[in-house]
């Protein structure tokens, strides 16, 4: 690796993860096969890890009705970052600048007790935003957004803890990533009208934020004019190489929605009561989160995130058929392997184009004759030769346990 610092437009397009094109238009990139891989794998990742922790999945329409965002406060405080109306006869629909009004609504398309709360509801939906061309950047600013996103609505008492299990699980996807936060920031409203204007809403919700950041015990920061329109948020901060700081994930606790929208659940003494509804970002839009993982790992990804895991290398010619058969076992196995046969080039040319692999399998006659594999890993190691059963077992281990580690 030289020097130089990485830059994830320059080393996207270099992978062949992304690319743009003017007819598509600024600050909406389309995705190339590998990093299509990356992108499926850490939605798959973060899908698991949310069912794991009791949320439920849905899907809901990156359209609504002007109205909706009439409701939900976006049109009044946020509707220089919406997209125009568009007229459909009588009504007026909009692009979508956030999920949470829709969830609302999937919320309240019942009746509601106190026995199903919390209620976790997750989506990894499109939204669309309509920045200026002067502030798009690669895939860290965009118009068209991809948002790991959920709501949990929860009963008054329950929002600390769910707000809390929120953050842990924020910590542990991170770790897995190799992502390192540089600092957590609550952060507040501040002069202006952007905010809802209920002094007593704030109160509430900073409060029980501030709890929420005691009980886990992070040292943070406050910052005034940071917060959403409609309420206080803990924010994780991350940097990029340069130092450029930004908000990759999320906490909000949010009352000013449950009562725009009217929701309601039967309590335990039958009264009807109004929940809570605590916001939550894991990884922020996929897009951030991959802008960012590609200049943390410079493209060599943890292996159960690379575009390929394993890299197959017959030294000969003669070496090509127990070299495929190896390819097809690690791919009957759930793993990403590829043939790089000597048609491609001298065997060292091969071992460095495929630098940036997790695990490299050379197959020469010996290897080939013993039934082994001389293994390579992309940090320098060489574990020595293999039986191919044993070099496929400890791949799928580590594949099948995220995290950072290579080897054992």
């Amino acid at each position: 690796m030289n020097d130089e610092l990485p830059d994830h437009r320059r080393l996207g397009r270099a992978l062949g993860l992304f690319d743009t094109d003017p007819l598509m238009g600024a600050g909406l990139p389309y995705w190339l096969p590998a990093g299509a891989v990356v992108r499926h794998t850490l939605e798959e990742y973060v899908r698991d890890a949310e069912r794991r922790a009791g949320y439920r999945h849905v899907y809901s329409p990156a359209l609504g009705k002007r109205e909706l965002y009439e409701i939900s406060g976006h049109w009044d405080h946020y509707r220089d970052d919406m997209y125009p109306p568009m007229r459909l006869g009588a009504e007026e629909v909009v692009l979508r600048p956030s999920l949470c009004p829709h969830h609302a609504l999937i919320y309240r398309s019942r009746p509601r007790s106190h026995r199903e709360l919390p209620l976790r509801l997750a989506e990894l939906g499109a939204m669309h935003r309509a920045e200026l061309s002067g502030v798009l950047g690669g895939l860290t600013r965009v118009r068209a957004i991809h948002l790991n996103d959920a709501h949990v609505f929860c009963t008054p008492d329950q929002a600390v803890a769910e707000a809390r299990a929120a953050l842990e699980l924020i910590a542990r996807a991170h770790a897995d990533l190799g992502i390192r936060a540089v600092r957590h920031r609550l952060s507040l409203p501040g002069a202006g009208g952007k905010y809802v204007a209920d002094p007593e809403l704030w109160r509430r919700a900073t409060g029980l934020l501030r709890e929420v950041l005691a009980e886990v015990g992070v040292a943070y920061e406050e910052a005034e004019g940071e917060a959403a329109f409609y309420g206080p948020k803990i924010d994780v901060q991350i940097a990029d190489p340069a130092g450029r700081e930004s908000t990759l994930s999320t906490v909000q606790i949010d009352f000013h929605q449950p009562a725009r929208f009217g929701l309601r659940y039967t309590g335990a003494d039958g009264a009807r009561h109004r929940p809570v509804m605590v916001h939550r970002s894991v990884i922020g839009s996929v897009e951030r989160a991959v802008a960012h993982l590609v200049e943390t790992h410079r493209g060599a990804f943890p292996a159960w995130l690379a575009p390929v895991q394993l890299t197959v290398l017959p030294v000969a010619e003669e070496q090509t058929g127990p070299a495929a058969a190896l390819v097809r076992e690690a791919t009957a196995l759930g793993l990403r392997a590829e043939l790089a046969g000597p048609g491609e080039g001298t065997l060292g040319a091969r071992v460095r184009a495929a630098r940036l692999v997790p695990y490299q399998a050379v197959i020469g006659a010996r290897e080939a004759e013993a039934g082994l594999t001389a293994v390579r890993l992309r940090d320098g190691r060489r574990p020595g030769p293999l039986p191919t059963a044993e070099l496929l077992r400890r791949v799928a281990e580590r594949v099948a346990g995220r995290g950072t580690r290579l080897w054992d």
